[in-house]
């Protein structure tokens, strides 16, 4: 009953299919993170009693299955597939016609919803969902059990003065490794592997004063809008990196740890956390990237505050992207044992998440 569905008539709406083409006439992938964000948000209102305060609590994986022909009319659709106490997941879709198989989706993504009482900000019941049909009953599982996983992957967070688990034990020894092997670029850079790369050598920023446009019903600046910017903002590391054009795959694990307001100087940095020069395997649901280098860009959102001398960080942003025409890439190396950590945990999420959906 909640699912909502929305039509893109591109291939008789010229001004509205300009909005969304790309300088290289391909689909302009941050409009399409701006509307399933707004199209989810409004999936999960619906979904709820009264005038809750819901909030994006993350997006686990968004993930192209093959690239659309942005001439053709599109249908974005999507609703809720998993419930818990006070949580929801939505699954959203987009599709096109093909001539040969007819309705084909290109896209899928799950948004994660938390809903807050508006007065005190605590979580509140929200009304339990019934699957019925076979595909419902298989969403609702995968939505439990991706919600387990999160249980346990924060509980296994490393924290300043806590004792290690095995599981974090086990990151160390790997995040070491990834130091011990970035040696000879830290300290005889001339004589290391010239296909290696330190990871700062990556990095690239923006900046932007938030504006009142961009904000939702609840005054805050709307995820949507983050995400598109995150996007463009990765893509161009991928670009100056890679050297040649990059291909979007997916972006994955989109945390919201703060919200933006009105007004808020943001200030985005991004760079590339690691690289499979001779290509990986994102899963069976990832458009065809056999053999191509993949190239892994982390970028953070710092919500910044210069009178005071303060930032902290909103958002976190994980993209992946392939590199069609190239053979090999450069590997990337961290340059201390926080950015070695975060190769090894990021590493170790994308196998994870590549075994869970293939």
């Amino acid at each position: 009953e909640s699912e909502t569905i929305i039509d893109y008539p591109f291939s008789t709406d010229e001004f509205l299919l300009e909005t969304y083409r790309n300088p290289w006439g391909e689909m302009r992938f941050g409009k399409i993170l701006e509307d399933l964000d707004a199209l989810a948000g409004n999936i999960a209102f619906h979904h709820v009693d009264g005038n809750p305060l819901i909030v994006t609590a993350g997006v686990d994986r968004i993930c192209l299955k093959r690239n659309p022909v942005i001439g053709g009319d599109q249908t974005l659709y999507g609703k809720v597939t998993w419930v818990g106490k006070s949580s929801m997941e939505i699954r959203m879709g987009i599709s096109n016609q093909d001539g040969d198989h007819g309705e084909c989706e290109w896209l899928e993504a799950y948004f994660t919803f938390v809903v807050l009482d508006p007065e005190t900000h605590k979580p509140i019941q929200i009304t339990p969902l019934k699957p019925e049909t076979h595909v419902e009953r298989a969403h609702f599982e995968l939505g439990a059990i991706k919600a387990r996983q999160k249980k346990i992957a924060r509980k296994n967070q490393l924290r300043i003065g806590e004792q290690h688990t095995d599981i974090t034990l086990q990151m160390d020894k790997n995040a070491a490794k990834l130091l011990e092997e970035a040696g000879p670029l830290l300290r005889m850079p001339s004589l290391a592997d010239p296909q290696s790369i330190l990871m700062d050598e990556t990095h690239q920023s923006n900046a932007m004063v938030a504006q009142p446009q961009v904000r939702n019903l609840h005054d805050r600046i709307f995820g949507g809008f983050l995400m598109r910017r995150a996007y463009e903002l990765a893509f161009s590391t991928a670009y100056v990196f890679g050297g040649d054009k990059p291909r979007f795959l997916e972006v994955d694990d989109i945390s919201f740890e703060s919200p933006v307001d009105v007004g808020d100087l943001l200030v985005f940095n991004s760079r590339v956390l690691y690289t499979l020069p001779e290509g990986g395997n994102l899963g069976d649901c990832v458009q065809d990237h056999d053999g191509m280098p993949l190239v892994m860009v982390e970028v953070e959102a710092w919500v910044t505050v210069p009178e005071k001398a303060t930032a902290k960080v909103s958002n976190h942003f994980y993209f992946t992207f392939a590199l069609p025409n190239k053979s090999s890439c450069r590997r990337v190396l961290p340059g201390n044992i926080d950015q070695a950590r975060r190769q090894a945990v990021r590493m170790a999420a994308d196998r994870e998440q590549a075994q869970l959906r293939s």
